[in-house]
């Protein structure tokens, strides 16, 4: 394990901690998309049924678990605990649209077709697009409160250094993982905007406003 592997992972789960955080201290979801949330708790259901087969280290298992214990913990707080602060209205982005490609191409194009990794190839082409529901919220509602781009911004920090992580591999265990990398970089793509805008208005004290995603 290489320190950008250490370090995504690092800035995977603050993220999710600042969210929680920011959901708990104002006790509101307000700005929040809940879709996005179910698909990161879709995608980690998906990736890490491994849990119940194969053990890798100590690490790798404890994450694993954080991971899906903060996914279902956020869902919850949004449509359960705190569901009258929900901005359904503006979280309008139509699953189907992902899940059905998503699903198609997981069947067609994997490393192995068996249940496990066609799940896990699930878990990899979702990912790369879980975020766009909440892309889709922040530009119906023209902007968004600065802690939830810093939530952004860690979360595709992570990604950024998962494709540091995949380079380092390459040239060092000669391992690429093809579904990986080309998930991961547009991924990254999605987030390439909001980095910007980041950076320009939100490290200012601007507010953030972001285009049509989709």
């Amino acid at each position: 394990m290489n320190v950008f592997r250490i370090l995504g992972d690092i800035s995977h789960l603050l993220a999710i901690i600042i969210l929680l955080v920011k959901i708990h201290k104002s006790k509101s979801c307000a700005g929040i998309s809940g879709k996005s949330q179910i698909l990161f708790a879709l995608v980690f259901t998906t990736r890490y049924l491994d849990l119940f087969t194969t053990f890798i280290s100590v690490y790798n298992t404890v994450m694993k678990v954080i991971f899906l214990i903060c996914a279902y913990i956020t869902v919850y707080m949004i449509y359960v605990k705190f569901r009258k602060t929900f901005d359904s209205e503006n979280d309008s982005f139509r699953l189907e649209f992902l899940l059905v490609p998503v699903t198609g191409l997981s069947f067609l194009e994997n490393h192995s077709f068996t249940p496990l990794e066609i799940l896990w190839t699930f878990s990899i082409y979702l990912e790369s697009v879980a975020i766009l529901p909440q892309l889709f919220m922040i530009s119906k509602t023209g902007e968004a409160e600065t802690i939830t781009t810093h939530y952004l911004f860690f979360l595709g920090l992570y990604r950024a250094l998962y494709i540091a992580n995949w380079v380092w591999r390459y040239y060092t265990e000669n391992f690429y993982d093809q579904i990986a990398v080309v998930s991961g970089v547009v991924q990254t793509i999605f987030y390439c905007d909001f980095f910007y805008l980041y950076v320009t208005k939100v490290l200012k004290g601007k507010k953030l406003s972001l285009p049509m995603p989709v």
